[in-house]
């Protein structure tokens, strides 16, 4: 019994050293195919994780209200577009050549006055106080002011000085933008009242305000000397006189602007009128003139 067990574990044992071993190439490509599986989604996630993170795409309802306000804007300036239309001035190429025409007419005048006195344009900027930087210059010739305070702040300031102290002589001359002459105005007298005369005066004397006929001849008699106007219609030469000089003597000092109501794109102007010769051959041509 003994033999026959131990011959039984022998064979055992011889059976079990023989047996065939298990398939090491199935269980090898089982690892690759695992490890291809790992790389393909390692792969994946890098991407994933690199990949730019989308924009949260706005609501409905704010893109309808940027869109809403957009309209808006568009609108507005439709209407506004539609408005500055309606008030430019519409081609009119026969006005133009009109205004064309009687340009060079009034240049034409005033050349031909200003050779008959002898005296050249001398151009003053249009800035708004053109009146009072022409007649500044034209003091400045004639040695009333000297050459630092000739400027449009100076004159301006005497010229409202004057106004404010002689009301009665301009009143009549400076209609009320509320009275006879407003619009839709029909039972005020037209003239100023004195709080609306002083606010007059105050705005020649600190602001760009244009001056005209009534300052003229408040500097004429403020600084005691004729204003001579020349302007391209009928009378060539208006003279505005403080009084008792004969503007046509000989010996009569004046100063002499130009008025051009066509020239320049702004409108009316003025320009100092500068002697081309002695001051003598200048009163001698004026007098010529008024003779």
């Amino acid at each position: 019994m003994a033999k026959k067990r131990n011959k039984a574990i022998k064979t055992s044992q011889t059976q079990m050293h023989h047996a065939p071993a298990p398939p090491v190439v199935e269980d090898e490509q089982l690892v690759t195919d695992l490890f291809a599986e790992l790389a393909t989604r390692d792969q994946q996630l890098t991407q994933e994780a690199t990949a730019p993170t989308p924009q949260v795409s706005q609501t409905p309802k704010t893109v309808s209200k940027k869109q809403d306000s957009k309209a808006r804007h568009i609108a507005r300036q439709a209407r506004k577009a539609a408005a500055l239309a309606q008030h430019m001035p519409t081609v009119d190429p026969a006005a133009d050549a009109q205004v064309e025409w009687e340009t060079k007419q009034e240049t034409a005048s005033i050349n031909r006055t200003c050779d008959e006195l002898g005296v050249q344009i001398h151009e003053i900027n249009p800035d708004g106080h053109c009146l009072f930087s022409a007649i500044a210059d034209q003091l400045a010739i004639l040695n009333i002011l000297p050459p630092s305070q000739a400027n449009h702040a100076t004159v301006r300031a005497v010229a409202a000085d004057y106004m404010l102290r002689h009301p009665g002589d301009f009143l009549p001359f400076i209609p009320s933008i509320s009275g006879e002459d407003g619009v839709g105005a029909t039972a005020d007298t037209g003239l100023m009242s004195a709080a609306q005369f002083e606010r007059y005066c105050l705005s020649i004397r600190d602001t760009g305000a244009w001056g005209g006929e009534p300052e003229i001849l408040a500097l004429s008699k403020a600084y005691n000397v004729p204003i001579l106007v020349v302007q391209g219609g009928i009378p060539p030469i208006v003279a505005h006189n403080p009084g008792d000089i004969n503007p046509a003597s000989r010996h009569a000092k004046a100063a002499r602007i130009s008025f051009h109501r066509r020239k320049y794109g702004l409108g009316e102007h003025y320009n100092s009128l500068r002697p081309k010769h002695t001051l003598a051959t200048v009163a001698d041509k004026i007098q010529s003139i008024f003779s």
